[in-house]
């Protein structure tokens, strides 16, 4: 056993909501039995419809297991300027396919858009360059118009998490992401704010709406930003290395380690190029999962408008390993998960040393 995992992949099946759908039970129990064993492969959508499943499957013969979704669109400062949501209906069809589901939020300022296209039009108000919004302010002063927009455009949010808690679908919840890069406004005043926010957004949705099939996956990227291990399932990092480089991330995997004392699950929850799974076993870095980002990460179009799978970041060769490596786990591989079993089997727990 590597030395660096010496006790952390043992994972309690325990969602920090006490009052956590069955569905989001039976996930967190399967999710805990197979880490350290088995890797999950991953694939985002792109908010403009982009064909990366389908080219998938095809070079592949394989579905991604889990399904990525942005509640990009959703956001209201977008909607009024004509945007459409689309990824709430997309992530329904995957899990009745049979997948995973996770959403991230690339949550659109409520107000103060800088608006100056190219670079800082509305539609990237997400951006720390493209709005003035200051999350500071807004939650220093919870009587404030900027506070009470952050809980409306949660509400709106909240009506998409309730539609899928409705049709029983257990959400990977990653939300406020890498937050300590400073690019994203929510990450833009330091660490507390944004603490702040993540615990009012887990109050806000699991006590006010009683939303209870999230999982939530902190991925702020320092021990600093942290919220803590009651308001935490699941950490993910997001890592794009040069094109063609199929490292494990070790070093990222250590670090995420870091951020508490307590055993939580570690997920790649964004990345450019595939890792090379042999890395990944031989060095000691089980990824949950990873989820590539879409785009010229994965597929492009040739001169006929045709897609196909695109060789920048993984080459195909590359993507037929991974997908094939006996490491990683596909959408036909997965169990049922909505009769998968609320609690871990004792009697058949997978040997969690055997790839570490």
């Amino acid at each position: 056993m590597k030395e660096h995992l010496q006790g952390r992949l043992a994972v309690e099946p325990k969602l920090i909501n006490p009052k956590a759908s069955d569905n989001a039970k039976r996930l967190m129990t399967y999710l805990c039995s197979i880490y350290g064993t088995r890797t999950l492969t991953g694939q985002q959508v792109g908010v403009v419809s982009t064909p990366e499943m389908e080219v998938i499957r095809r070079a592949t013969g394989h579905y991604p297991a889990v399904g990525g979704f942005d509640f990009m669109n959703d956001s209201p400062s977008r909607v009024e300027r004509g945007s459409v949501p689309t990824d709430t209906p997309l992530a329904i069809d995957w899990w009745k396919s049979g997948g995973i589901v996770t959403f991230c939020w690339h949550w659109n300022a409520p107000k103060d858009l800088i608006d100056e296209p190219p670079d800082n039009g509305w539609h990237r108000g997400f951006y720390t360059t493209a709005t003035t919004f200051d999350i500071a302010g807004a939650m220093n002063d919870e009587t404030s118009e900027d506070y009470a927009l952050l809980m409306r455009d949660i509400d709106v949010i909240a009506v998409n998490l309730k539609r899928l808690q409705d049709e029983g679908i257990p959400v990977l919840w990653r939300p406020l992401h890498e937050a300590s890069g400073g690019w994203f406004w929510w990450g833009a005043k330091g660490p507390d704010p944004c603490i702040k926010l993540w615990k009012t957004m887990y109050d806000r949705l699991t006590n006010r709406h009683g939303l209870n099939n999230l999982i939530w996956v902190w991925n702020g990227q320092h021990r600093d930003w942290y919220p803590g291990d009651d308001v935490v399932d699941i950490i993910g990092e997001d890592i794009y290395p040069p094109e063609r480089s199929y490292v494990s991330n070790v070093e990222r995997f250590r670090q995420a380690l870091g951020y508490t004392a307590a055993n939580k699950l570690i997920a790649l929850s964004e990345n450019g190029p595939l890792p090379d799974p042999d890395q990944m076993v031989d060095e000691g870095a089980p990824w949950l999962w990873n989820c590539t980002w879409y785009g010229g990460f994965v597929c492009e179009q040739d001169a006929s408008g045709e897609w196909g799978v695109g060789e920048q970041y993984t080459e195909r060769e590359m993507l037929l390993k991974y997908y094939g490596h006996p490491l990683t786990v596909t959408r036909d591989e997965l169990p049922d998960l909505t009769v998968y079993p609320l609690q871990a089997d004792p009697e058949n727990t997978e040997d969690r040393t055997a790839n570490a």
